[in-house]
């Protein structure tokens, strides 16, 4: 008799598991082959007594050019003229990494531009005050 349990793994509700194991198993998802979007994986495990466990793991695919937009943000309320900054830029494959156009280019942060704005307010008081003191 077999006292191990037997793994059998479906994607996406398909009632045909795309594998079956004994456990314990490796077993490698290649994304590649699944259309980018949400995905569901369900494992079910049954022992051999019969009785069965069941794991479900939702996952989303992004295989394709990851797409990056400022100036605007999800669910977000505008109205007028955008102006939008959108990069889009594949990854490779897993042996070549691209430099070119892997980086987004994004504005200065507003919390930067306060940072610089009080420094520099800073130094124009320190500066007037030392001033003052040797006159």
């Amino acid at each position: 008799m077999d006292d191990k349990s037997t793994i059998f793994i479906f994607l996406d509700g398909d009632p045909k598991p795309i594998a079956t194991f004994a456990s314990p198993a490796n077993f490698e998802l290649d994304t590649r082959k699944l259309v980018d979007g949400d995905h569901t994986l369900r494992i079910v495990s049954k022992d051999p007594t019969g009785k069965e466990g069941l794991r479900v793991i939702p996952f989303q695919v992004s295989n394709g050019p990851a797409i990056s937009v400022e100036g605007i943000k999800e669910h977000a309320r505008v109205d007028g003229i955008l102006p939008l900054m959108i990069n889009a830029y594949g990854k490779g494959d897993q042996k070549k990494f691209l430099i070119v156009g892997s980086e987004t280019p994004q504005t200065i942060p507003s919390w930067v531009w306060i940072l610089i704005i009080g420094f520099a307010g800073w130094a124009l008081y320190y500066s007037i005050m030392y001033l003052n003191i040797k006159s």
